[in-house]
């Protein structure tokens, strides 16, 4: 009965984190409805799609990727053909080579994508001194995860009476402190959506939020499914012994 008792509170607990509210350092951030909440929930293909489309689009000139290969992307559904395709249109620095020199090549589905800048310190000097952050485990590395994401995005305003801010920073009301160097990216049909989709900045938003949990997390999906399945067996297995035990003990006097 015990590992009955466990298959139930796992279950329950893993439901109740799902639609835990978080704060982010003081920063109370909303809590979203994401279609992969929650145990049964699963990426939102088509989302994480057009999240990748934001995110080559507007946040690569800035931001890397550099522990995502380029084959993940068959997570979200595009096919061999399409992730060779993606992979051809960026240039890998490879070698050294027979002469012993680096050159460079189309990438190629096991690449990783490369950084938009050549070492830290050349990003840092084409954004007035701040480093701008990997993406790839950002989903999981911020407090409060897609959630802080989105609001994130979608929190850039002008600062309220009496605040001032310092040269080059921005006001964004979910940023812990509220100034940050990075300035609103997202704006209005800022992308063209391949499917029609019209591309608000709530809508780049949540896309590229859904996006970079499926890169922090690419077999999350696998993972629910295989918990699911876990949990049930559990269940089944623990009435299978409960009822063994009471078989094996029926005929037994007290």
């Amino acid at each position: 009965m015990r590992a009955l008792k466990t298959a139930f509170l796992s279950a329950a607990l893993a439901l109740g984190l799902a639609g835990t509210a978080v704060a982010a350092e003081g920063v109370a951030i909303p809590a979203q409805s994401w279609p992969h909440s929650g145990v049964f929930g699963t990426i939102d293909r088509a989302a994480a799609q057009r999240g990748f489309q934001v995110y080559r689009d507007v946040c690569a000139s800035c931001h890397s990727l550099e522990l995502v290969p380029i084959r993940t992307l068959v997570g979200i559904g595009y096919n061999e053909d399409q992730i060779r395709a993606i992979a051809a249109d960026y240039t890998i620095e490879d070698g050294p080579n027979d002469a012993g020199d680096m050159f460079d090549r189309p990438g190629i589905p096991a690449d990783r994508f490369p950084s938009p800048f050549p070492n830290d310190q050349a990003a840092r000097a084409s954004n007035n001194g701040a480093l701008p952050p990997d993406l790839s485990l950002m989903a999981k590395a911020r407090v409060g995860g897609e959630d802080y994401l989105y609001a994130f995005l979608t929190g850039f305003k002008e600062p309220p009476e009496g605040v001032t801010l310092m040269d080059g920073m921005y006001y964004n009301e979910y940023f812990p402190g509220h100034q940050v160097g990075m300035p609103n990216i997202l704006m209005p049909d800022g992308v063209t959506y391949a499917d029609g989709t019209e591309a608000t900045v709530e809508q780049q938003a949540r896309d590229v939020s859904t996006f970079l949990t499926f890169v922090a997390e690419p077999h999350m999906d696998t993972r629910k499914q295989t918990g699911v399945k876990v949990i049930l067996f559990l269940i089944v297995f623990a009435g299978m012994m409960y009822a063994v035990k009471r078989q094996l003990w029926s005929n037994v006097h007290h």
